[in-house]
């Protein structure tokens, strides 16, 4: 330890330099106390006998010369005349009026001076404030030396508290999650993190409002600049609590004194402590206060420390966002939905917009509406405050995070690293060091990422056209890759349907997007061209499941236009015979059996028996629905010669199923079993599970018409299983839709009714042609017809 040397004179000064002062070594037997010391000096035992000598002296002096005085007085009165002798007894009441008026003077003063001495030399009772409560001394330890240091007495600036917002809206779920935090014991430090506008700021000031009550000695608030190029010093913050007990104090410069100052100052306090901004756990570690405080603590970063309990802020929910849109300006009425959804439900954006409706009467909701669905409009509301964390990253990181803004929803890792070109550990530090940053969020259960939408338009705008494009061509190379997955995991059959829809819709915004990117940029660019060549043939078989048609025709319709720009008759011939299947199903027969041929003169010139064998099934589907079974017949005859002929078992099943409805068409309904039950055998081995559905549903129309209805509810209920776990969404309306028709021939008119009803929501969705069929049926049971 130091030696410590006197104090000198400047400590009689206004202000004090601790710089100056010395630590001394408490010797053996004397205790530290690690807060407030008092020592007593002899001069300072003295003081009491002291305060009394002074004004008994003056008392004493005061009477003799009255007393003196009156006596002369008297007599001198004896020898005068005998006219002023009335006159004696006014001389003595003049004595005592001054001899009582002496004595009060003079016991007066001695209170006076036991008041100051109490104040100065008393400890305070933990009901006093805390500026008038400490001594000037005060003490703590710094690296093994005990710290003693004199300074002067507080000011009243410990209640710095701002009011949380007046429009403050929503967050009941999170401030009763950290209530309850801190009522459960054991929080000292309560972190807020999360993205710049998030709310973070708002929600901090509203729980220290509920908190303040607890911690009645001091509530301080320090914006710790966190999100600036140079946040504020911890010396800075440390000397702004010390301060607020000592305004006047000249302060050691070195963190260690300051925090050895900061802990002695609230050591046995109830004191709240609000850091707004935090940059990091350096700056926060070091302010940690002593037990019976609490710190709360904001931040863009996420970050952790031992006893620090963490919230991830997010966005308002749909109906607060409504809320706080209409508590700022009520006038936004029914065009709130419309603001708080373009606002992406982030706080700051959300109260930007309203203000700027509340400010503008001239503004009509409508209008700004119009106007807010510009994305350089809505990116105005958040740009400053993503800029602040934007510049605190490395160029590298930030051009990281630009090229995410290919990402118009969730993506996992692997995306990230095709379209960083980098490796699975490179990626993976990257991005944690994204949402260190506040600037990606984390879904722990999907382990996935996302960015904001605000925040995705911001990384997109810092793009320069060239890196844009070739950021978008890698992530449409990647998800046309992931597309080919789902699609793998179909023709396995059995459950890997279900994973390969589920892969699908995790998936279907980058893969929506990827295709639309791709075909955009087509026309005179043979990269971009292929990649939209290959998208819808990469993932047909989930397609036709998961996509409405009139999608379906879009792709399929930039596909060929892209296969006939690079002359790749083969993608031509599929792309034709795809757009014939969807024709087909939107009820448009001439136009499908069109592009039917188109695709089988196609695929006869270039020798693909397969794709002949295909589309020769799809003719006599088409001609079927046309009423014209016998072709049909013709058709998918051809069809299963071809697909046993090239082994395709997938294909023949189809082929079995489709000759089952000619025939049952043709009122060979024995024969038509007989065709239905081969088809099932064949998809059940295959794994075709939408073949599998499709044949149970034909076999019980089969033997409904031969009178077994119940036979036929059993075969319906058992497609429905299959069409629901894999999201037919046609063949779900067509098996509610024979149910009916079944259920109604049993005598269960209201059960048909539902059911029925339930298929023409389905078919209406869908635009299929079964919503004309439903809906005549409904008005004729209703008696409507």
């Amino acid at each position: 330890m130091k030696k410590i040397e006197p104090a000198t004179g400047d400590e009689l000064r206004p202000e004090y330099d601790l710089r100056a002062l010395r630590v001394r070594r408490l010797g053996p037997g004397r205790k530290s106390f690690g807060g407030v010391i008092s020592s007593g000096s002899i001069h300072e035992q003295r003081r009491p006998r002291l305060r009394w000598i002074i004004p008994a002296a003056v008392a004493a002096l005061s009477a003799t010369v009255l007393f003196v005085g009156g006596v002369a007085a008297n007599l001198i009165a004896t020898d005068l005349d005998a006219a002023l002798k009335p006159y004696r007894i006014w001389v003595w009441v003049i004595f005592i009026i001054a001899l009582v008026i002496t004595v009060v003077i003079a016991v007066r003063q001695i209170h006076r001076q036991d008041e100051l001495h109490a104040s100065q030399d008393e400890p305070a009772s933990k009901s006093e404030s805390p500026p008038a409560s400490r001594p000037p001394i005060v003490a703590g330890e710094v690296d093994g030396e005990t710290l003693i240091v004199r300074i002067p007495t507080a000011a009243n600036a410990l209640h710095q508290l701002p009011p949380p917002p007046r429009d403050f809206t929503g967050r009941v779920r999170e401030l009763d999650e950290l209530m309850s935090r801190i009522e459960r014991g054991g929080v000292t430090i309560s972190g807020l993190q999360g993205l710049g506008g998030i709310g973070k700021t708002a929600l901090a000031l509203k729980l220290a409002q509920r908190l303040a009550p607890r911690y009645p000695d001091a509530q301080f608030y320090l914006d710790l600049k966190g999100a600036d190029r140079q946040p504020l010093l911890v010396a800075d913050a440390l000397a702004h609590v010390v301060r607020a007990y000592h305004p006047t104090a000249k302060l050691p410069e070195g963190e260690a004194e300051l925090r050895a100052l900061y802990l002695s100052v609230l050591h046995g306090r109830r004191a709240l402590l609000l850091m707004d901004n935090a940059s990091g756990r350096e700056q926060v570690e070091p302010l940690i206060p002593p037990d019976g405080c609490v710190l709360l603590v904001t931040s863009r970063q996420h970050f952790t420390l031992p006893g620090l309990s963490v919230l991830d802020l997010e966005t308002l929910p749909p109906e607060d966002a409504r809320q706080l849109l209409l508590k700022i300006a009520p006038r936004i009425g029914d065009r709130a939905d419309a603001i708080a959804s373009l606002c992406g439900y982030l706080p700051l954006a959300l109260r930007l917009a309203a203000s700027a409706l509340a400010e503008r009467a001239n503004l009509s909701p409508a209008d700004y509406v119009r106007r807010f669905s510009d994305a350089k409009k809505r990116l105005e509301l958040v740009e400053a405050s993503l800029t602040l964390s934007y510049e605190l990253l490395s160029s590298e990181l930030q051009r990281l995070w630009r090229s995410l803004a290919v990402f118009p929803d969730t993506f996992n890792a692997a995306a990230a690293s095709a379209v960083w070109e980098s490796d699975a550990d490179a990626t993976q530090d990257a991005l944690g060091d994204l949402l260190r940053y506040s600037l990606l969020d984390w879904d722990a259960d999907t382990q996935r990422y996302r960015l904001h939408d605000l925040a995705r338009l911001f990384a997109d705008s810092r793009m320069s056209d060239d890196e844009g494009r070739a950021t978008r061509l890698r992530h449409a190379t990647h998800y046309l890759t992931v597309l080919g997955e789902c699609n793998a995991l179909y023709l396995k059959g059995g459950d890997a349907i279900k994973s390969a829809i589920a892969l699908f819709d995790v998936e279907r915004r980058n893969i929506e997007a990827g295709q639309e990117w791709a075909c955009q940029h087509a026309s005179g660019d043979e990269m971009t061209a292929q990649l939209c060549n290959q998208y819808f043939a990469a993932g047909a078989h989930v397609l036709n499941l998961r996509q409405h048609p009139r999608e379906s025709i879009s792709w399929l319709e930039a596909a060929l236009a892209a296969a006939r720009q690079l002359k790749d008759r083969a993608s031509e011939g599929r792309h034709s015979g795809n757009l014939g299947i969807v024709y087909k199903n939107l009820g448009e027969m001439r136009r499908a059996i069109e592009f039917h041929e188109q695709a089988l003169v196609v695929f006869r010139e270039i020798g693909d028996r397969h794709g002949e064998g295909y589309v020769l099934g799809n003719l006599g589907n088409a001609y079927q629905d046309l009423g014209e079974s016998q072709r049909a017949v013709e058709f998918h005859e051809q069809a299963l010669a071809v697909s046993r002929e090239t082994g395709d078992r997938r294909s023949e099943g189809h082929d079995l199923g489709s000759l089952g409805i000619a025939y049952k068409n043709l009122g060979e309904t024995r024969r038509a079993i007989e065709f239905y039950e081969q088809a099932l055998a064949v998809s059940r081995e295959t794994g075709d599970r939408r073949s599998e559905g499709a044949t149970l549903g034909n076999l019980g129309v089969a033997h409904k018409e031969l009178g077994e209805l119940q036979r036929a509810v059993n075969f319906y209920e058992q497609q429905l299983t299959i069409v629901r776990e894999i999201g037919d969404r046609h063949g779900e309306g067509k098996a509610m839709f024979n149910t009916g028709l079944a259920l109604d021939e049993l005598g269960e008119r209201v059960k048909a009714i539902a059911h029925v009803e339930t298929a023409l929501d389905i078919f209406e969705q869908i635009e299929s042609p079964g919503a004309e069929r439903a809906r005549a049926l409904l008005a004729r049971w209703r008696g409507e017809a």
